[in-house]
């Protein structure tokens, strides 16, 4: 059942400008600022990350309410669990905890799934086993995929893509030769997934900071200089009515345009002097 009609009405306003067939299925988000965030406001930082989690509450909720089907957030890097400082890292943990705790009823409120990638299997026993908790219950939900990624990096993932691939090829006797791009994306943390494609970064940093680095070839990219715990659903949406007024061309030609014919020039024309 639609649930349109539950958007605010300035989400409302620009979901009408938007074509429902032309939605993304996958939207990817670097979430950044938080520490910036409260920096502008004299605040200390752990408030500017503690905003950051409410900001998430809304996205979610906007993102069930149109129907997206798949939502991606980067909430902890590798590199901020290795270069943070232990207390701050210590403080994002209990925040996650926090935030699995008072949300999952709001997630099935909102038929919304949760899921991870990254290197899980590293971060602290007790938030483990709360991941796994908010996981199975809501496991039956068939709206939005909430997917967190934690304790991620892109170039890990390929990394552990490759190794697996090399156990894989060991054990089948498989022909370097053979292997494809597929053999290498079934590997991925994502390889359930489609690709994204619209990648969001807040607070305007033009970089992709290791994010979905495989996955993103195709992948339309949105930055806007709002900090991350500024970011609502309408924004969100600003970023769709962006997307869609775009051509995704893969690498072709666009519709109606025309190859110029050189097939009949001679050489020397074909190269300037």
């Amino acid at each position: 059942m639609s649930r349109i009609h539950e958007l605010p009405p300035e989400e409302l306003e620009i979901y009408r400008r938007l074509d429902p067939e032309r939605l993304p299925k996958h939207v990817a988000i670097i979430m950044d600022g938080n520490g910036r965030w409260a920096g502008k406001r004299s605040l200390k930082r752990f408030l500017g990350h503690q905003q950051g989690a409410e900001a998430v509450h809304f996205v979610v909720e906007t993102a069930s309410r149109i129907d997206l089907p798949w939502l991606t957030l980067y909430a902890f890097s590798l590199e901020n669990n290795l270069r943070r400082p232990k207390t701050e890292v210590s403080f994002l943990m209990r925040l996650l905890s926090t935030y699995l705790t008072n949300n999952v009823k709001r997630m099935n409120d909102n038929n919304v799934r949760i899921q991870y990638i990254g290197r899980t299997h590293e971060l602290p026993r007790e938030v483990q086993e709360r991941m796994q908790w908010a996981a199975e219950a809501t496991q039956r939900n068939t709206g939005t995929v909430l997917t967190l990624a934690l304790n991620y990096g892109a170039r890990s993932e390929m990394l552990d893509a490759f190794k697996r691939l090399h156990a894989e090829i060991e054990q089948k006797h498989i022909r370097l030769d053979d292997i494809t791009e597929q053999d290498i994306q079934r590997h991925l943390y994502t390889a359930h997934m489609p690709d994204p494609d619209l990648l969001v970064r807040t607070s305007g940093e033009m970089r992709i900071s290791n994010y979905l680095l495989w996955q993103i070839a195709y992948t339309e990219i949105f930055v806007t200089n709002r900090l991350w715990p500024d970011f609502r659903g309408v924004h969100m949406l600003e970023a769709i009515e962006d997307f869609q007024r775009r051509e995704r061309r893969y690498g072709g030609l666009s519709d109606g345009s025309e190859s110029d014919d050189v097939a009949s020039l001679p050489a020397n024309q074909l190269v300037s002097s």
